[in-house]
C-alpha cells in the first residue's frame, strides 16, 4: 500500500527542477494522510498518458495531421501543469499555440523538444512511484 505523508520528492536531486515542488504540494493536500493513494493514482495516470500520448503526437506529425498534434499536446498542456511538469506544459502550449496560428515552420524540432522534456518527466514521475 502507497500512503505518502509528506509532499514527495525525487530520489535523485538531479530530478528535482523537473517537477515543480508547489504543484506536487497541491496534490498532497487533497489527500494528506495518503489513505486514497490520491498523488499515486493521479502520477500513475499522468505516466500512463504520457507514454500513449508523446508517440502519438509524433505519428501525427509524421502523417501530416497538425490538428491530432495540436490535441495531442492541448490534452498534454494541463494534465503535465497539474503534476508539475511545467516545462513540459509550456512546450505543448508553445506547439498548441503555433498551430492555432497555422505556423507549423519547426514543428519537428519542437516536437523533439518536447519528446526530450517528456522523457525527463517521465524519469521524475516514476521516481517517485513505489515500485
Amino acid at each position: 500500500m502507497f500512503v505518502m505523508t509528506a509532499p514527495p520528492t525525487p530520489r535523485s536531486p538531479a530530478l528535482a527542477p523537473v517537477l515543480d515542488a508547489a504543484s506536487l504540494q497541491r496534490l498532497h493536500e487533497l489527500d494528506p494522510q495518503g489513505t486514497n493513494r490520491v498523488v499515486e493514482r493521479v502520477l500513475r495516470a499522468f505516466e500512463g498518458s504520457l507514454t500513449r500520448l508523446l508517440p502519438q503526437a509524433r505519428q501525427a506529425y509524421a502523417g501530416g495531421d497538425h490538428e491530432a498534434v495540436r490535441h495531442v499536446v492541448h490534452t498534454l498542456k494541463s494534465s503535465s501543469a497539474s503534476v508539475g511538469a511545467l516545462e513540459l506544459s509550456r512546450c505543448c502550449s508553445e506547439i498548441e499555440n503555433r498551430l492555432r496560428a497555422l505556423q507549423s515552420e519547426g514543428l519537428d524540432g519542437r516536437l523533439s523538444e518536447l519528446e526530450a522534456e517528456g522523457a525527463r518527466v517521465l524519469q521524475a514521475v516514476r521516481a517517485l512511484l513505489p515500485d
